[in-house]
């Protein structure tokens, strides 16, 4: 590692990397610079070459990602088309989703480990050999089941082996897969499914999380009675101790079975495995917006656009190898599972894991912090994902894995932590390189499930500062406008995040096809800005100076008053770093009521450490004191809320994934009278807010 270089608070840097030529990326922008007689001399020029040239870059990306077709492509966009309607890629192609993944040109050998398996209690380990003959099995079973081209398959399942098995089976045949985790509610699980009509249910028969087996066959008979399309369900053993009655899970007009007693129901069972070729935006995967205050929207992924951008940031944006072991902490439900999952066709070894990120405990001091340290120690892990929030809790629990007192970790085989989910505080940054791992490539990153993928990246060849995503994504035109559709990515100031080239991870359809999908499609992104813009509805600034990004919040809960436009990521990072040993978290929302507010008022509620909650009793003076003072000398006297208070039962709304859910509360603060869905993990705490905004 090269000795980071100081300069300003915002833009210190961290980290550099010792020997950039050595990197993937680094080859690829000499191959650019060869083969059209160019001189790109660092990654800024290598990022405007690939958003001037998207034609030009996404062929080459194709290439150097080494894509498997089986027909070849006879041209790769059309010049000067808008993003909406979505633009075609690679036309003339066709191609196997599943087939790029489970023979990928890197693969490292038939008998090297592809997938490993963890819970809290068991390890897994399956060769690449065995993962494509455990994929043929279903996959041959499904066919026999009667699953064709076009079906959707669902899957409510944890981040286990058979997981990725069923997917890819699905995949194989062109069915669209679609997955939630067993811990989400019934309610929210029938939101989502019966709007796609799934023809078979992989479920789990119950789940390991925090030492304690939780049963699902209350949850999957509600489902399957929800689901009045559905033909066949078939059950993993994932729990040795749970049971499950296999007649209460039958749906109607089909059947229910073991998965084991299915896969040995298959006649023939050395048939070899099949794929279909299908053209490039033949869908794959169907994941789902929020919902916070509606039914979730559909949104279909199709099969190169998720491929190509998931090994463009693997290959050159995150330095992944045939061989390396690639972690991310995540659930069936949320993008980076897919991200995760896509790992293989770099010819990486993934490693799913299923269970809480703080068991096994430690012996020693029992309280179970080190897990995912022990776990990359011990699965020799090279890249380990996760989500800020549990970055930002290991950071208060003043965490040193490597200084542990009584059995420290090593992390030898670290070279990157990636972080997504929620803005990663400054004060995070300098925790991770100061406890964690001193000579990593800090990877905060932002996307969506809009996209499946990312618009801000990590990139090996570039420093990592405090407080920034290193870089915007190659190939992707990501700029600032203002209000009014200005662009101001060049002038420091914070803007909606916008992309305005197409790119190839455009999903390919909103759920149900035609005129009524696509009109969701185009008010998600295109209302604002028109149809050569996409707005992602997230508040960005891009430093001018470094490249880098600084996330600042969802635009739709941006916080401006007195037409002062800020993020609440900017309140988050002061009370994080000022104040973790009192304020677990906090919630940070503008409120401007019609006929009554002339003026947003910006108002905090904090969420108190446990045993300093007093049930009727808001905050105290001298911690509102404290709160408004920090602000002011951390930001200016313009961000200090007019409101702080404590948040109703001490509680914040949260999505399945962890995600605050600031605008649902942004609206009833309002007075708006919303119907909030079951995607709102706690839904029941939002009444709190809603008695609270009646009284104040």
């Amino acid at each position: 590692m090269i000795p980071p270089q100081v300069g300003s608070e915002e833009a210190t840097e961290l980290w550099r990397p010792s020997a950039p030529e050595r990197t993937q990326i680094h080859h690829f922008k000499d191959l650019v610079n060869r083969k059209y007689s160019l001189e790109l001399a660092d990654y800024h020029d290598l990022w405007k070459w690939s958003v001037s040239e998207p034609a030009l870059f996404w062929e080459e990306v194709w290439h150097h990602t080494m894509v498997k077709a089986h027909t070849p492509f006879t041209k790769v966009l059309d010049s000067n088309v808008p993003l909406f309607p979505r633009p075609r890629f690679f036309e003339g192609s066709t191609l196997n989703f599943a087939e790029n993944l489970l023979f990928p040109k890197t693969c490292p050998g038939d008998d090297s480990i592809a997938i490993i398996g963890a819970t809290e209690s068991d390890r897994e380990f399956v060769s690449w050999r065995e993962l494509r003959d455990r994929v043929r099995i279903c996959a041959n079973a499904m066919r026999q089941s009667g699953v064709i081209t076009g079906d959707r398959v669902a899957g409510f399942v944890g981040n286990h082996v058979n997981a990725v098995v069923a997917m890819l089976a699905t995949t194989s045949i062109g069915a669209f897969w679609t997955a939630i985790s067993p811990d989400s509610g019934v309610h929210a699980v029938l939101d989502r499914l019966a709007q796609i009509k799934p023809k078979v249910l992989f479920a789990d028969n119950g789940s390991l999380y925090n030492g304690k087996v939780h049963g699902t066959e209350s949850k999957v008979v509600e489902i399957v009675a929800g689901l009045q399309d559905l033909e066949r369900v078939l059950i993993f053993q994932a729990m040795k101790t749970a049971e499950l009655d296999l007649e209460k899970v039958k749906p109607v007009n089909g059947s229910a079975s073991t998965y084991a007693s299915f896969c040995d129901e298959l006649k023939d069972q050395d048939a070899p495995l099949k794929f279909e070729y299908l053209d490039p935006d033949h869908p794959v995967y169907i994941l789902y917006s929020s919902g916070t205050t509606g039914a979730p929207k559909p949104i279909v992924h199709g099969a190169l656009g998720t491929l190509l951008q998931h090994k463009k940031e693997h290959v050159l944006h995150s330095d992944i190898r045939p061989g390396d072991r690639l972690f991310y902490y995540t659930t069936t439900t949320w993008m980076m599972w897919h991200w995760l999952v896509s790992g293989l066709a770099s010819g990486a070894t993934i490693v799913v894991y299923d269970g809480s990120p703080f068991r096994p405990l430690d012996i020693e001091d029992d309280k179970g912090d080190m897990a995912m340290a022990r776990l990359i120690d011990e699965l020799e892990i090279t890249q380990f994902g996760t989500s800020a929030k549990y970055l930002s809790m290991i950071e208060q629990a003043s965490l040193n894995p490597r200084n542990h007192p009584h059995r420290p970790v090593h992390l030898k085989t670290l070279r990157a932590v990636f972080s997504t989910a929620a803005p990663l505080a400054p004060s995070t940054f300098d925790y991770i390189y100061s406890s964690f791992h001193t000579d990593i490539m800090l990877g905060s990153i932002t996307g969506g499930t809009d996209i499946i993928s990312l618009f801000g990246a990590s990139c090996p060849i570039l420093p990592v500062h405090r407080g920034e995503i290193q870089c915007r994504g190659l190939g992707m035109a990501v700029a600032t406008f203002d209000f009014a559709g200005n662009d101001i990515t060049t002038s420091d100031e914070p803007g909606d995040l916008v992309c305005t080239t197409p790119f190839p991870a455009q999903p390919v359809m909103f759920w149900p096809p035609g005129p009524q999908g696509s009109e969701k499609y185009r008010k998600s992104y295109f209302d604002a800005f028109g149809p050569n813009t996409w707005h992602h509805g997230d508040f960005l600034r891009v430093n001018p100076k470094t490249g880098g990004l600084t996330m600042l919040g969802r635009s739709d809960g941006v916080l401006k008053p007195a037409g002062v436009r800020f993020g609440s990521a900017e309140i988050y990072n002061v009370i994080l770093k000022h104040f973790a040993s009192e304020i677990e978290d906090s919630l940070c929302i503008g409120r401007r009521r019609e006929g009554i507010d002339t003026d947003e008022t910006v108002v905090l509620f904090v969420k108190l450490v446990p045993g300093s909650f007093a049930p009727g009793r808001g905050i105290s003076q001298d911690l509102t004191d404290r709160i408004q003072a920090a602000i002011r000398k951390e930001l200016s006297a313009r961000h200090v809320p007019g409101i702080i208070d404590v948040c109703p039962g001490n509680e914040i709304p949260v999505t399945s994934n962890g995600k605050k859910v600031e605008n649902a509360v942004k609206q009833i603060l309002c007075g708006l009278n919303i119907k909030t869905s079951a995607s709102v993990a706690n839904a029941a705490c939002l009444d709190g807010y809603k008695q609270w905004a009646a009284e104040h």
